[in-house]
């Protein structure tokens, strides 16, 4: 017995079908996973006056790493704690700091706090921070000129809350 091959029939057209689209539909899932998993959700109001003033804040930004300033913030029973200090260690000098308080993804619960200096190169505030994902931004001035300007983002299941 010879066997006749029938070439391109509408089953092979049916496969080809289902396999295109399979391909299509787990690369569109890929890509939705990698953007929703990865993507900070921080929007700007402009993109055009934020992309003219990136170059301007990042050198401002290196200029800042150079001191060797850094701040590390701690949440515990509705405090929140902020320490500045220099790179040997060192409380840093500063006399006022702000935080902004955002959410990774909207704004309705964003808001604004004014630390209060408790001691040098320590600040703090009783307010409390609802559970969850935050990015706070952190600006602390000594006589008005800004000494250290911060994002630190955190979670506060990390701090126990």
């Amino acid at each position: 017995m010879t066997s006749v091959s029938k070439g391109f029939t509408g089953k092979h057209m049916l496969l080809t079908t289902c396999g295109f689209f399979a391909v299509v539909v787990s690369v569109n899932v890929t890509m939705a996973w990698f953007a929703s998993s990865s993507w900070s959700g921080l929007v700007v109001e402009n993109t055009y006056v934020a992309s003219q003033q990136f170059n301007q804040k990042a050198s401002a930004i290196k200029a800042m790493v150079a001191t060797g300033v850094t701040g590390a913030i701690s949440l515990h029973d509705n405090v929140f704690t902020y320490k500045l200090h220099n790179r040997d260690g060192s409380p840093a000098q500063a006399d006022e700091v702000e935080a902004h308080f955002r959410r990774p993804v909207g704004d309705h619960e964003d808001f604004i706090e004014s630390l209060t200096l408790v001691e040098r190169g320590r600040f703090e505030a009783n307010r409390h921070v609802p559970s969850g994902d935050w990015i706070v931004e952190l600006i602390s001035k000594r006589d008005g000129v800004v000494v250290m300007h911060e994002a630190q983002r955190f979670d506060t299941a990390g701090f126990g809350q």
